[in-house]
């Protein structure tokens, strides 16, 4: 990571303190050590500024200069494009292709279930959504044992996506099973980033306790 001394122009993100969406990209952010502002956007108030800056009123939405982006994975593809340095994805067109798909993936299979749990989380459907989590994440444990990071020797972009997810399991009630053990010791690896625990909201910080 590079020194505070050699920090990049300032930039603004609108963000939610909670979302796990705002989460990867705040890590993002912190792992270039990009220089920006946070406006911390609260469920239910969103400032003036933000709707007329976004159509969906939505967070994370980032503004630099006179770019404004939102939907977090534009964004977080953005600033490793801007910002290469350290890069966050692959250089070869078939790996890109492929840390793509992974990213989708945790999306469609994953963070749908955490938007559910979010929306009701002592709902009927609770005990279920948690069980389909556990074993999504327990199907993929062998592959924490090949590499330190997902599929890969050097963190990316998508373990960004699985900072926030894994993070969260604690708040959610998923506890993983022993057969899982991987998981959590590739979780761990991502909570001991610097760049990760600069990312943590105060509100974060109290959902993995």
């Amino acid at each position: 990571m590079a020194s505070i001394a050699n920090r990049r122009s300032a930039m603004t993100l609108y963000s939610s303190a909670t979302s796990p969406y705002s989460h990867r990209t705040r890590i993002v952010l912190a792992e270039k050590n990009i220089s920006h502002d946070v406006h911390e956007v609260e469920e239910g108030d969103t400032p003036e500024d933000l709707l007329d800056l976004n159509p969906y009123n939505t967070v994370p939405t980032l503004v630099d200069r006179d770019l404004v982006l939102y939907d977090s994975r534009i964004i977080m593809e953005y600033l490793d494009e801007r910002f290469p340095h350290p890069p966050l994805m692959p250089v070869d067109p078939v790996s890109r292709a492929n840390s793509k798909l992974f990213m989708y993936r945790i999306d469609r299979d994953m963070y749908s279930i955490l938007d559910q749990l979010e929306a009701d989380p002592e709902g009927k459907g609770a005990a279920k959504l948690r069980k389909e989590l556990r074993d999504s994440l327990t199907v993929i444990a062998p592959i924490f044992e090949q590499k330190p990071y997902f599929m890969s020797d050097d963190f990316t972009l998508v373990d960004c996506y699985m900072a926030p997810l894994l993070w969260r399991l604690p708040k959610y009630k998923v506890e993983l099973p022993a057969q899982a053990r991987s998981v959590n010791t590739y979780a761990e690896r991502l909570f001991s980033r610097e760049s990760f625990q600069t990312s943590l909201s105060e509100i974060e910080r109290d959902m993995n306790n």
